[in-house]
């Protein structure tokens, strides 16, 4: 069975330019974990839940009521009253949440990893005190790429960068 997971994060470089900065990224690359889940059929309470749009994916870049960054994919309770939307070829909703029930980020080391590890480190730690803020003990999910090509060139705004040891 492919991944819709794995999928999209190989998307994210084959036939388009890789945006550095661009935090959408990591959103649809996140939001997949949780179709990929639903799919695995491991938990009932997970596809009943997903079923009938109890729980979704957090659209809002906060959370309702709590003082707390959001992540690349916070899934967990629908805020009452909300109406969540369920896209076309998706079976997991999104709206507002009041709970992190899993949450997940998304990190990329694209150039110049060695440098990166530990601010990389030190973001993913801090996303787990935000998404235990508020809302007890949820799942914390980080995905972490490594690009391994020899060459690569990526893109922030008008600006490239190459990865040729020269720049």
């Amino acid at each position: 069975m492919p991944y819709r997971l794995l999928t999209e994060f190989e998307n994210l470089f084959n036939g388009h330019p890789y945006r550095h900065r661009d935090s959408s990224r990591g959103d649809f690359v996140a939001m997949h974990l949780y179709e990929d889940l639903v799919v695995l059929n491991k938990s009932t309470k997970l596809r009943s839940r997903v079923r009938s749009r109890e729980w979704a994916l957090n659209t809002a870049n906060k959370r309702q009521g709590v003082k707390a960054r959001r992540g690349d994919g916070t899934f967990g309770e629908i805020v009452p009253g909300e109406v969540a939307i369920t896209d076309p070829g998706f079976q997991v909703s999104r709206g507002k949440v009041a709970t992190v029930e899993i949450g997940t980020e998304v990190k990329i080391l694209a150039k110049a990893m060695i440098k990166q590890i530990d601010r990389v480190i030190g973001d993913l730690q801090k996303q787990v005190a935000h998404f235990r803020r508020g809302s007890g003990t949820p799942i914390c999910v980080a995905i972490v790429g490594i690009n391994h090509a020899q060459y690569c060139t990526s893109y922030e705004g008008i600006r490239a960068f190459k990865t040729d040891g020269r720049g």
